[in-house]
This record gives structure tokens, C-alpha cells and sequence, in this order.
């Protein structure tokens, strides 16, 4: 045997090892939600339906019976879409802005707004209605950075103005969990839908933005020249010409997101206690009086996990195609 077909094997063996140790825990659960509670850990090996036992649909026509069940993953399908479409339509306009445009904003304004950002939050805090705080603060903002920060010549260029989009990705989410506990305690949107899709649109955003930032940079600005120099208007340029572009990028965005969104759990559990419970949070308080229902977890697990696979099997070409955007260039 050649050095070649021993390096081949080598890889084959070590796809094949992988593939199975991703595959167990999904067949695992597969086999578990078909199987009675009374054999869950009775019955020992491959656990393989029909040889080792009689497989049932019990577990799946309690569970999909469930109104918890169903107002969870109705929850989660309008939270996971309604958050990744406004994530989409907020991130694209400004990643097209940092690609196309220069600017250079001023630190000291910058500054100022964190400053009054964080006075509003503070206020609120104490039993300030939000949007006096918001009012105020913004009148302090507009305030100074018309007087007191046009002193200051320090300016902020595009790629810092990213690498902030940035540094938000890294931002431990537990860390802001009490702070948007708090927002949203003020703003009486505790326990709603809305409060979710707010809490997954920021986080969400620097990614979309970063994304499709890089993806409007490789698509050739001598195109959108083209489209001014025949009449088009910046904006249809931009609807015209880089939308229609970069909709695999786009497409792959979106669909990231949505999975980002599906699968958040943090805040689902803080900001959506009982009416706006979603499906990962079902499936995290899947323990009872009796202890916990691995039956049941496991066909949550399975809800779960069907959606999204489904819609990145349908969205597969376009997710490679966006993924892959600007690679080869020629």
C-alpha cells in the first residue's frame, strides 16, 4: 500500500470517527423519543427500534399536544424571523454606508453619547419615566456636540467604527443580562415577545454588519459607477445593483442569524418566564417533581432541531454561495 492510499485511509477513518460521535447523541435521541418511559433505562446497547424494542408515537402526540409546546415553538418561529428580518434590514444599509462612505466622527462625540446613554439608564433606575430620560439625555447630547465637542480634533475612521461592531460579538451576553432585565422592566415589555426580539436584534446587528460589510467591499464599486453614470440614484444603485449582488451573502447572513436567534437561551430564560417562553427554554426546564422526563426532553431536543435544519437544507445554495462571496476574484 502506497503512502498515498495509507494518508486516504488515515482521513476516511477519521471522518467516519467524527461523523459517528456527531451522529450518537442525535440518534440517541431519536431512539429515546420512540421509546416507552418504562424502558428509558432498560434497555441497554445500540438501543436499535423493533430489535431491542417496540417503538411508539406516545411521547411525540403528548408533546405536539401540549399547548406549552406549540405556544413555545410559535414563540420561537416568530421571535427567531421577525428579529433576524429587522437584524437584516437595520445591517445592510449600514454595512453598505461603511463600505461606500467614509466617516470620521468625532471621539468626544462618541463619548458623550455612551455618557448620555448610561445618565438615561441610571435615571431610569430611580423611578424616571424612559422617555423623559431618553428626552433629556438626547437634548444633553445635542447640546454639547454642538458647542463643547467641535473643540476636539480627534476623529474616528470606518475601520474603527467596525472593529466596534466587532468587539460587540465579544461582549459576554451574561454580562448584560440585569441591565435589559432592567430596561425592560421599566418599559413594561417583561415576559413579551417584543422584549426578545429587541435582546436578539442587538446582538445580532454587529454581525449582520461586519458580514455584509466585507461582502459590499468585494463587489466592484466600477458597477455601481455604471448604474450613477446612466442615471440611477445612489439608492437605486444600492437596491438595484449591491442588494441583488450580494443576496447569496445576504441569504447566508440571514440565515445565521436566524439560527443565532432560534437557539438563544440566556435571555429566554431571564426576559420570557411563561407567555413568551421559547422552545430552548422549554426544553432547559424540561425537570419535574419526579425528576427529568428524558423522554420528553428528548423530543423537545428533536422540535428543536427540526426547523432550522430544514430551512438550511432548502437555503443550502444560496448559504455556500454567500459563504464563499468574493473568494475567487478575476
Amino acid at each position: 500500500m502506497s503512502r498515498k492510499q495509507v494518508r486516504t485511509l488515515v482521513f476516511v477513518v477519521l471522518a467516519i470517527t467524527v461523523a459517528i460521535v456527531w451522529i450518537t447523541p442525535l440518534y440517541w435521541a431519536v431512539s429515546l423519543s420512540v421509546r416507552p418511559p418504562s424502558q428509558t433505562f432498560t434497555v441497554g446497547g445500540l438501543a436499535v427500534p423493533f430489535l431491542q424494542f417496540q417503538p411508539t408515537a406516545e411521547n411525540w402526540v403528548t408533546e405536539l399536544g401540549s399547548q406549552e409546546m406549540l405556544r413555545a415553538v410559535f414563540n420561537s418561529t416568530i421571535i427567531a424571523f421577525v428579529a433576524s428580518f429587522f437584524t437584516l434590514v437595520l445591517g445592510t444599509p449600514a454595512a453598505y454606508a461603511l463600505a461606500r462612505f467614509n466617516f470620521q466622527p468625532r471621539v468626544a462625540a462618541v463619548l458623550a453619547f455612551a455618557f448620555c446613554a448610561i445618565s438615561a439608564f441610571t435615571a431610569t433606575t430611580f423611578g424616571v419615566p424612559w422617555w423623559l430620560a431618553a428626552l433629556a439625555a438626547l437634548a444633553v447630547f445635542i447640546g454639547f456636540t454642538m458647542t463643547v465637542a467641535r473643540r476636539f480634533e480627534r476623529h474616528l475612521s470606518n475601520e474603527d467604527i467596525t472593529m466596534w461592531f466587532l468587539s460587540q460579538r465579544f461582549l459576554p451576553p451574561v454580562a448584560t443580562v440585569v441591565p435589559f432585565l432592567l430596561i425592560m422592566s421599566q418599559m413594561r415589555l417583561i415576559d413579551t415577545r417584543l422584549s426578545l426580539i429587541l435582546v436578539n436584534i442587538t446582538f445580532n446587528l454587529p454581525f449582520a454588519i461586519v458580514i455584509m460589510r466585507q461582502a459590499f467591499m468585494d463587489l466592484p464599486i466600477e458597477l455601481e459607477e455604471a448604474a450613477l453614470v446612466d442615471g440611477a440614484s445612489f439608492f437605486g444603485s444600492f437596491a438595484r445593483i449591491a442588494l441583488r449582488l450580494t443576496a447569496p451573502a445576504m441569504a447566508a447572513t440571514l440565515m445565521i442569524i436566524l439560527a443565532f436567534s432560534w437557539n438563544e437561551l440566556l435571555f429566554a430564560l431571564n426576559l420570557g418566564t411563561l407567555n413568551a417562553k421559547t422552545v430552548p427554554a422549554l426544553v432547559a426546564g424540561s425537570a419535574g417533581t419526579r425528576g427529568i422526563h428524558f423522554w420528553f426532553v428528548a423530543v423537545r431536543a428533536l422540535i428543536a432541531l427540526i426547523p432550522p435544519t430544514i430551512l438550511a437544507l432548502l437555503a443550502q445554495r444560496y448559504i455556500v454561495g454567500g459563504l464563499t462571496f468574493g473568494a475567487v476574484k478575476g
